[in-house]
């Protein structure tokens, strides 16, 4: 026998050359899943930037704070040449009591194959100020400009807004909100009224709020004590922030959910000057009481919480999570294969493997694809079926048997509903991911404990 001939032997007979061809070519096909992912998410931008076209028109995420009492007062303080200056600074106080109830009814629209969730949010907000605490922030009554004084209430896209929307005040005249805030140092974007006020009474405040948004509507609990009940007809809600509902009750008619909470329970004064600065009276060497700030570090809108209205299947995520399992899934396949090429001493080129990979990954495409326009149970079923009937009829022309064709696709098939489960499992997906696995290793070791590795054919070695 020739060199060559012994070498085209050793080529078309040696398990170990076998073994890391086929390696290559998972390598290679590395490749296309990668670009999958990308393909996924390219997917899924698309997606956002429809909902976001769709929102920007009829209203964004809707985050609520207020009302809130802005007095301005007259701040002074000595420069470097020991001179007086005067300037004007805002002092805010939130209420003692905030109620707000409401319904949200949702909607849904569709931009191209894309589903938007929008909402309609009918608000009855009442907040109740007892005597502002003026020492608290360290503020002098002769100091306050109280003609000036205002009542703003936060919200994020006024754009939202379906109808006007009037201040009642106890014991007065209403008044009209009008458009943004005359200072923006603790919200930036809402609605204000002129407010007359007895800093030294109680002031109750109530108002109707007629307010479109999209996916999701927060608020910031900026009461001494804050209620919030809601109510809607979606049945799919996700409750987010810094505080879960007290009691919530969801079912397939929708929820309602309910929260109560405490000053105590936030990161932020009751009052504050400006961006919420405390200020403090000092004693200076001219008998005269002055003001200095002093930072307190605090965010209101850390404390937000609220209710995001969920579709019930993001399709993207879902096949994104199943597409991380491809090169596992490609592996063990290739396996199947070669065991079956061991048992039937059936030879099977490289090339017969990476068009069977190909296959595999384009399962993937086919499931992205039609879970865009089917549900995600049903795509992967489909996607699955053609697969595996595709696998199957290669796998028929390779080996010339039906038998060997069934064990191939039967084994396939378990695989595809293995790695299905584990879409569903959110807690136990490593788990059982992990004991499948065990199980598939124990399984080719049984099947292989009787094969001559060194001579699987069982063929005597030629010269």
């Amino acid at each position: 026998m020739s060199v060559f001939e012994k070498l085209n032997h050793w080529a078309t007979t040696s398990i170990s050359l076998k073994l890391i061809t086929i390696g290559i070519i998972v390598l290679v096909l590395l490749i296309p899943s990668s670009m999958l992912n990308s393909l996924v998410y390219e997917r899924q931008s698309l997606r956002d930037g429809a909902i976001g076209e769709v929102s920007g028109k009829w209203g964004a995420e809707q985050q609520l704070i207020g009302p809130v009492i802005t007095i301005p007062f007259k701040s002074y303080s000595i420069n470097e040449k020991k001179e007086r200056i005067e300037t004007i600074q805002y002092a805010h106080f939130f209420p003692d009591s905030l109620s707000i109830k409401g319904t949200i009814k949702p909607d849904k629209r569709y931009r191209g194959i894309y589903v938007v969730v929008l909402y309609n949010l009918a608000l009855e907000i009442k907040a109740n100020f007892k005597p502002l605490n003026l020492k608290a922030v360290g503020l002098l009554p002769e100091n306050l400009e109280l003609e000036q004084a205002f009542v703003s209430f936060g919200i994020t896209d006024l754009k939202g807004i379906k109808k006007s929307i009037v201040l009642k005040i106890e014991n007065q005249k209403s008044e009209a909100f009008g458009p943004g805030i005359p200072v923006n140092d603790l919200v930036s974007s809402g609605i204000s009224s002129q407010l007359p006020i007895n800093i030294e009474g109680n002031t109750n405040l109530a108002f109707d709020l007629d307010l479109n948004g999209s996916n999701r509507i927060s608020f910031v609990p900026i009461g001494k004590e804050t209620f919030i009940d809601l109510n809607s007809s979606w049945d799919n809600p996700s409750f987010d922030g810094s505080f879960l509902p007290e009691n919530r009750e969801v079912t397939e008619k929708g929820f309602k959910a309910s929260w109560h909470v405490l000053e105590l329970n936030r990161n932020f004064p009751q009052q504050g000057i400006g961006r919420f600065v405390s200020l403090m009276p000092i004693q200076t060497t001219i008998n005269d009481v002055y003001q200095v700030e002093v930072p307190v570090e605090s965010n209101v809108k850390d404390s937000s919480f609220g209710v995001k209205l969920l579709l019930p299947i993001d399709e993207y995520q879902k096949t994104l999570r199943s597409s991380k399992y491809s090169t596992m899934f490609i592996l063990l396949t290739f396996l199947v294969v070669f065991f079956a090429e061991i048992f039937k001493k059936k030879k099977v080129h490289p090339i017969q493997y990476l068009l069977t990979g190909s296959a595999i990954c384009l399962f993937y495409v086919l499931l992205l694809s039609l879970s865009e326009h089917l549900l995600f149970d049903q795509s992967y079923l489909i996607s699955c079926i053609v697969i595996l009937i595709v696998i199957g009829l290669y796998a028929k022309s390779i080996f010339k048997s039906w038998g060997v064709t069934g064990v191939i696709v039967g084994i396939l098939a378990i695989l595809y509903g293995f790695f299905y489960s584990l879409l569903q499992l959110q807690d136990y997906a490593l788990l059982m991911g992990s004991i499948g696995l065990l199980v598939v290793l124990a399984t080719l070791m049984y099947s292989t404990r009787n094969i001559d590795w060194y001579n699987p054919s069982g063929n005597k070695n030629e010269e």
